[in-house]
């Protein structure tokens, strides 16, 4: 029996908590965080016994084979490092670290001391991303990728408490972060692209900015649109697009070989096959809505047998992601997300982070807490 513990128990732990209590072959047995009342009050609502304020307390008592760690980012290094150094396996939330190098150093460790180690992009192991990676993996692009589009939106008017939080409060967190906002969310869409592409001679052109509508809240410090443009040594390119204000507020991931290509669309859990040839004459018009309508069905119906087979929900790729690490704990295999992926997005984070860094910047607090609070009710 695995023995698991959290560190960090903040509103991320819960999911966590949920899909470990999903694993038959584990058992939470402590929860820490440095806030005595968050540790209390996610151990009473899941029933578990250790509590702890402190991480070497909970390494000694509670001697976990695993940790998840869900800290915020900062946090992540050194949390992990000491419990890779204890000898536990540890499950990081994302982003990985706060760059390459932090990234490279913890798995170096991990690997030194016959340990595992991954991150926790679950976005890569919901149904159809498994189905997306299996048709790839099968050939079904024709030979290797030749252009990726990634899109992963994060609409700030629905953030609730964090983005009324993060608006309001110019000493947030994540304000702190290299990135900022980006830093924090980006790395599930820069992950799909990262799967596909080289890290050798990676070209990588970014540009950051503040939305016209942060702009007439007051905003000056805040990007929270991004666009970026990858090619690398072997003449594969990619697009990568994040926004606060385009509608839909896309989660989609396009993939294109020299005979086929995959549409993903997160949000739908829809895997759509796009044939690259065409049929003759006017049957193009007829026959190729008729061949996407029937793919979009066939998605409808399998996505309806998943739910009434309870394996349909927003966190079924956290589920299957710690499954396969467990798994891959137990029985010496190979992780599910290889150490090459985790460190190429940390990379071109870094170099998305470094070509967008604005000048340092004095300014006051442009806007109090509850002028962007009422803002952010109107946007």
């Amino acid at each position: 029996m695995l023995r698991v513990a959290i560190v960090g128990c903040g509103k991320v732990a819960d999911a966590h908590v949920s899909q470990i209590r999903r694993v038959t072959s584990c058992e939470i047995v402590g929860v820490c965080d440095c806030e005595a009342l968050m540790a209390d009050q996610l151990a009473e609502r899941f029933g578990i016994e250790g509590r702890f304020r402190d991480l070497t307390e909970l390494l000694r008592v509670a001697r976990p084979h695993i940790v998840h760690v869900t800290t915020p980012p900062q946090s992540h290094f050194a949390v992990a490092e000491r419990c890779l150094v204890e000898g536990s396996h540890v499950f990081v939330e994302k982003p990985f670290t706060v760059d390459e190098s932090q990234a490279r150093r913890l798995i170096d460790l991990a690997e030194r001391n016959h340990l595992k180690i991954t991150v926790g992009h679950d976005d890569q192991f919901r149904h159809s991303a498994r189905r997306l990676r299996e048709l790839v993996r099968e050939g079904y692009l024709g030979g290797p990728p030749v252009h990726m589009e990634s899109h992963y939106c994060y609409p700030l008017a629905a953030g609730g408490a964090y983005a009324r939080a993060l608006l309001g409060d110019c000493d947030h967190w994540v304000r702190q972060l290299p990135g900022q906002l980006f830093h924090n969310i980006i790395s599930h869409g820069i992950a799909r692209i990262a799967e596909y592409i080289s890290g050798d001679s990676l070209t990588i052109l970014a540009h950051g900015f503040t939305s016209p509508r942060l702009r007439q809240m007051g905003e000056r410090r805040l990007m929270d649109e991004l666009r970026v443009t990858l090619c690398d040594g072997r003449g594969v390119t990619a697009y990568f697009t994040f926004s606060t204000q385009m509608r839909p507020a896309l989660h989609q991931f396009r993939i294109y070989g020299p005979r086929n290509g995959l549409v993903l669309d997160q949000d739908n859990e829809t895997l759509i096959q796009l044939g690259g040839d065409r049929f003759k004459s006017y049957a193009e018009h007829f026959l190729s809505p008729l061949v996407l309508a029937s793919q979009y069905a066939g998605s409808t119906w399998r996505n309806v047998r998943r739910f009434l087979a309870n394996d349909f929900h927003p966190k079924s790729g956290l589920q299957y992601l710690i499954d396969a690490f467990y798994r891959a704990i137990e029985s010496g295999t190979a992780v599910p997300i290889p150490y090459r992926e985790i460190v190429l997005t940390a990379h071109i984070m870094d170099e998305i982070f470094r070509q967008i860094a604005p000048a340092e910047s004095h300014d006051e607090c442009p806007v109090d807490s509850e002028q962007r609070a009422f803002s952010l009710a109107h946007m």
